[in-house]
């Protein structure tokens, strides 16, 4: 869960407000990407709909009374929530069925990177280098949502996503179903080019602030780090996604 004022605000005909309507697409299970709260919100009906959200794990995140006005002129009672335009994928199932593909497993898992258009961007890459699919958590990552499909070029209709619990649980069952898991950051000696992308292989992106999690860090299988020859210490995510992308569809072609 979020709780935080700077936020990526559906678009008109992304969101549903009130919350009898939210709690309604939720038993419905409607694929409802975050909930955006009032703060200071209270009434019985507010305890059902964040219990709901709690028991299903839904994101959500505090906002003033202020930006949910200016979402709609309507009685929002305090809640309005951004419907994902794509069905998310079951990570097992897809795993499965990429395995037993006869190919080389690609995937890519983004450890709560939290901008809508770094996910479009990223997404976009992703398609085009051919990778299986693409992780993330439910908790704290970035919305699907217009600006999403709009960075994507639509690609975000052509790939995979799975939402998951917790990422490390994701990288465990990826190591089990004999995956390596490789981690981008700037904390080893390691290079890109010192790695087997030849293998099946799931690359793991950290979080445009914060990087990759150190709990993360610490169960990968390898880390890399792309060289650095500039004053200024990092790229952006999606870039630096699209070198070890495509540094996988070099080492896959020659």
């Amino acid at each position: 869960m979020e709780q935080e004022s700077q936020e990526q605000i559906p678009s008109k005909e992304s969101q549903i407000f009130g919350i009898r309507a939210i709690l309604e697409a939720i038993r419905n299970k409607q694929e409802i990407d975050k909930v955006f709260i009032q703060k200071d919100a209270q009434g019985n009906l507010m305890r059902d709909l964040m219990g709901a959200l709690k028991k299903e794990n839904i994101n959500f995140s505090y906002v003033p009374v202020e930006k949910l006005n200016r979402l709609t002129k309507l009685n929002h009672q305090g809640a309005i929530a951004s419907i994902s335009p794509v069905k998310f994928y079951d990570m097992e199932q897809l795993i499965t069925e990429v395995s037993e593909s006869g190919k080389t497993p690609l995937f890519l898992i983004l450890d709560q990177l939290s901008d809508a258009r770094n996910f479009g961007a990223i997404i976009r890459t992703a398609e085009c280098t051919g990778v299986n699919g693409i992780i993330v958590q439910k908790a704290g990552s970035a919305p699907v949502n217009g600006d999403t499909v709009k960075t994507s070029a639509g690609a975000v209709f052509n790939i995979p996503i799975c939402k998951v619990e917790h990422i490390k649980d994701a990288i465990f069952y990826l190591q089990g179903s004999g995956i390596k898991t490789v981690a981008a950051t700037e904390k080893t000696d390691s290079s890109i080019y010192d790695i087997n992308f030849n293998e099946a292989v799931a690359i793991i992106m950290g979080s445009e602030e914060r990087g990759i999690n150190p709990s993360v860090l610490k169960i990968v299988d390898e880390k890399a780090k792309l060289p650095m020859f500039g004053t200024i210490g990092s790229l952006n995510v999606s870039v630096a996604c699209g070198a070890f992308l495509y540094e996988a569809v070099r080492q896959r072609t020659v």
